[in-house]
């Protein structure tokens, strides 16, 4: 007759029953977590309902000729931020075309066997290196290095090819195209490095199974790992863009602050982060209630487009599901 199964009385298997301590010290990480929780929800209702209470009168006092006003004159108590919407979200969406596109081919190639796993890590820290630089850096070095470098570039699109809307203008000196192309720059490596994480996170019998059935190198990566790293793919674009909607400093010193509307990529532009940041300190308290406003928008914008990015990876998770 065999004997029941008895839990072996060793202190160091992990066929043990949690003990008291562990016991106090789960339930005291789960009561820090919602505190945490708790505290995040606080912190961002209180910031929304500070820039509201104070952005309040301008909404009253203007109501929606602010949204689509076209003129930011305050000596004739005119305030319109239609233009730096435009350049927000315009700036925003080519720099994380730009920073796609470089940031998927980069988790691609540093993972999918394309370098020694040595090698791979040493590019790895150097993308994630690029996020440690000051964004006044890199307004600087757009201003020095990239402007100079792409004007011979735009000067002939715009000369044998100005009948396209985005040659229409050419390139005077900062514009959306040199503030979109750093901005790309400083995405990148949150781009490349969530990326990184999903392609890793697929498991390798997923790509043994490919390569069972027939495929190459690049029909397993293209057909197989990265639509099922789609979903954290997807995640690290919506990431980006929402870095890219609030960058402030590189985008004040190279989109040329002008209030503007134009698809042309070498107009000179603006967004709402420059607006805020460039006219705050000289401003009197009229206008600290329209500018106050105009932050209370930019975080509507940030929050729409990272509540239509959310619902879009739930969307895909169920799809990968069935």
């Amino acid at each position: 007759m065999t004997s029941p199964f008895v839990v072996p009385d060793n202190p160091d298997s992990a066929c043990q029953p949690p003990s008291t301590k562990d016991f106090l010290v789960d339930r005291t990480f789960r009561a820090l977590s919602r505190v945490g929780v708790v505290l995040i929800l606080a912190v961002v209702f209180a910031l929304i309902f500070e820039v509201g209470r104070k952005a309040l009168p301008g909404m009253q006092a203007y109501g929606f000729d602010v949204l689509f006003g076209t003129v930011w004159d305050v000596n004739q108590n005119k305030y319109g931020i239609l233009p730096a919407i435009w350049g927000t979200l315009y700036s925003a969406f080519i720099a994380l075309l730009i920073a796609g596109f470089f940031g998927i081919s980069m988790a691609i190639f540093l993972t999918q066997d394309f370098l020694p796993a040595k090698l791979a890590a040493v590019f790895r820290t150097i993308v994630e290196l690029l996020a440690a630089i000051p964004s006044v850096v890199y307004g600087l070095w757009g201003i020095y290095v990239v402007i100079p470098a792409i004007r011979p570039l735009t000067t002939w699109l715009h000369t044998e090819l100005s009948w396209i809307p985005f040659f229409g203008t050419s390139l005077s000196g900062p514009g959306l195209l040199p503030a979109a192309l750093v901005l790309a720059i400083m995405i990148l490596p949150t781009i490349a490095a969530v990326s990184q994480d999903a392609l890793s996170s697929v498991p390798m019998k997923t790509k043994q199974a490919a390569y069972g059935m027939g495929t190459t190198h690049w029909e397993a990566i293209l057909k197989v790992m990265v639509p099922s790293a789609a979903t954290g793919i997807f995640g690290s674009l919506v990431l980006g863009l929402g870095r890219a909607l609030g960058e402030t400093m590189a985008l004040a010193m190279l989109v040329g602050n002008a209030n503007s509307i134009s698809l042309s990529l070498f107009a000179p532009a603006n967004t709402l982060a420059a607006l805020l940041a460039l006219n705050f300190p000289e401003a009197g308290p009229r206008e600290v209630e329209v500018l106050m406003y105009a932050a209370l928008v930019l975080m509507l914008i940030t929050l729409i487009v990272n509540i239509i990015g959310s619902m879009l990876m739930v969307y895909a998770q169920r799809g990968n599901k069935q």
